[in-house]
């Protein structure tokens, strides 16, 4: 079963050393671990529903409880915590078009607002319920999950738009085929979601980010339908899918997508390769791309995530004998580790393999094998579920990222961990923080940060903490011209950094295309732009 306040199924666990454990309190200090309140209580205390009773709607307790908050590190704490306020008063989990077309009809006619929900994996708060008195319909889209077209000979398929990533692929496997959109999320996040967020697989570098992926489909807005032939280009004017793509449910609800797929590859290999230091690594990235080999992830560690990587990865004699083989072979304290994978034709492979390893032995780079890459694909969506386990044991983690050109990006790293480690200080606290470049391009890269830190005695003063690490990072990235948000969408966390982005007019032109759709303001209110 789905777990009601954390993440993932609540049968699987993700075991932490003692070895792990003496790392991270040499880090951060020792925690106390957390208590947290029962479903019960939290059940207990749900306002009555303001909606009328509809066949379509549950008003049922549970359901509300479930789809009110997602994944961001305020929802883990409102949930675990029980400090939990805001609900939708029903949930809807219509079977068709017609049923989601009803209901928004519906919302539009009563005034009641409507949050569209896919697999609940936000973590910047998309799916969140604002304090308002106005009622909150959730649409659950999760029925929504057949393959319902494909055309093989042109490499389409067109989905209900709340399949999860694995049914997805199941389905097109089932045909030889393959989406290859693999976001972390990937377990419960749904194609509807993917496509709201501009979402990033961790394999882009081959299948492309989702607006590569995302040829066309079917919205239901408060306005009428709107319908996106999935042609293969068109020079008619701008593209209505860019107005789709990122809309982070602001315009209605997409209930159809066609998306491009792939034969599925003949061979896939993921090896790893640690260098002496995190500028070595970098330049041997740009080499790869710049030299057009066929690599379908370049994911590069700076040197405290490598040493955290390695530390909390268990297995203690292979971890130790990498140890002493890296350090025969020159590789000190600063060393770095980049994961590379390949995937296509075996001919394809082997020869793009082997002229990437050229590469990074040319940068004193030392290649281990496929068996650090080849544990990293089997457990790549297991990590999240350490976050369970860490905050039960009293630590807090959160994540954060952006993309910035390859001469920014050094500086990105060290200006983002800088800015949280002073902002926790301020607190008399430490914070554990290591960073990853996950999406790689010939003009910059993703800058992928993770920070780790003491949960508070009481929920109030670590929602304080997180703010402030939260807010510093973000001024950071602003700071140096980065994106508020390279994958995990704007809701309501990034809202208040986005017109440094997209500037006055831009932010006029995104409300303006909001009240086009959505004149009276029912679809989403709060989330992306005000």
């Amino acid at each position: 079963m789905r777990r009601w306040n954390g993440w993932g199924d609540d049968r699987i666990t993700y075991p932490v050393s003692s070895s792990s454990i003496e790392f991270l309190e040499q880090r951060v200090g020792k925690a106390s671990p957390d208590s947290e309140v029962s479903l019960q209580d939290v059940l207990t205390r749900l306002p009555k529903c303001k909606l009328p009773q509809h066949a379509l709607i549950s008003a049922e307790a549970q359901d509300r409880l479930l789809h009110a908050r997602g994944q961001s590190f305020p929802d883990w704490l409102d949930m675990r915590s029980g400090t939990v306020d805001t609900f939708p008063d029903g949930v809807a989990y219509p079977l068709s078009q017609d049923e989601v077309k009803s209901l928004i009809g519906l919302a539009n006619r009563k005034g009641f607002h409507v949050i569209p929900y896919g697999g609940g994996t936000s973590v910047t708060g998309h799916i969140d319920v604002l304090k308002s008195k106005t009622p909150v319909l959730c649409i659950d889209l999760s029925r929504m999950n057949r393959l319902l077209q494909l055309n093989a000979t042109s490499r389409l398929a067109c989905f209900g738009a709340g399949v999860s990533g694995p049914d997805l692929e199941a389905q097109l496997r089932a045909h030889g085929l393959t989406l290859g959109h693999f976001p972390q999320s990937f377990e419960y996040s749904t194609l509807g979601g993917w496509i709201a967020t501009r979402s990033s697989g961790q394999q882009s570098l081959c299948y492309g980010r989702i607006e590569r992926l995302f040829a066309g489909g079917h919205m239901e807005t408060p306005q009428g339908e709107l319908s996106m032939p999935p042609f293969p280009a068109s020079a008619a004017g701008p593209d209505v899918r860019e107005m789709v793509l990122g809309s982070e449910g602001r315009l209605g609800i997409l209930t159809e997508a066609w998306v491009r797929v792939s034969p599925i590859p003949e061979r896939e290999d993921f090896h790893a390769v640690f260098f002496p230091d995190f500028s070595h690594g970098v330049e041997a990235v740009q080499q790869i791309l710049n030299a057009g080999l066929q690599c379908c992830m370049l994911r590069l560690s700076t040197n405290k995530e490598t040493i955290t990587t390695l530390a909390l990865a268990g297995h203690e004699t292979l971890i130790g004998a990498l140890e002493k083989l890296l350090a025969v072979r020159g590789l000190g304290k600063e060393k770095c580790m980049l994961l590379l994978g390949f995937s296509g034709k075996s001919a394809q492979v082997r020869t793009n393999r082997s002229e990437a390893l050229n590469i990074a032995s040319k940068l004193q780079g030392i290649h281990v094998g496929k068996t650090f890459g080849e544990q990293w694909q089997k457990n790549r969506f297991k990590t999240p579920y350490l976050r369970n386990t860490l905050w039960e044991l009293g630590y807090g983690v959160d994540t954060l990222e952006t993309a910035t050109d390859w001469e920014t990006t050094p500086k990105m790293v060290d200006e983002i961990e800088a800015a949280i480690v002073v902002a926790m200080s301020e607190f008399n606290e430490k914070v554990h923080t290591f960073t990853h470049l996950s999406h790689v391009y010939p003009y910059g890269s993703s800058v992928y940060t993770t920070y780790l830190f003491r949960l508070a005695t009481e929920p109030e003063q670590t929602l304080q903490r997180w703010r402030a690490m939260k807010s510093a990072a973000s001024q950071a990235i602003t700071t140096l011209g980065g994106t508020i948000s390279h994958q995990h969408g704007v809701g309501t966390d990034h809202k208040p950094y986005l017109a440094l982005e997209k500037g006055a007019l831009g932010i006029s032109a995104i409300s303006s295309l909001c009240r086009t759709f959505d004149p009276k303001g029912i679809m989403n209110p709060g989330k992306l732009v005000a």
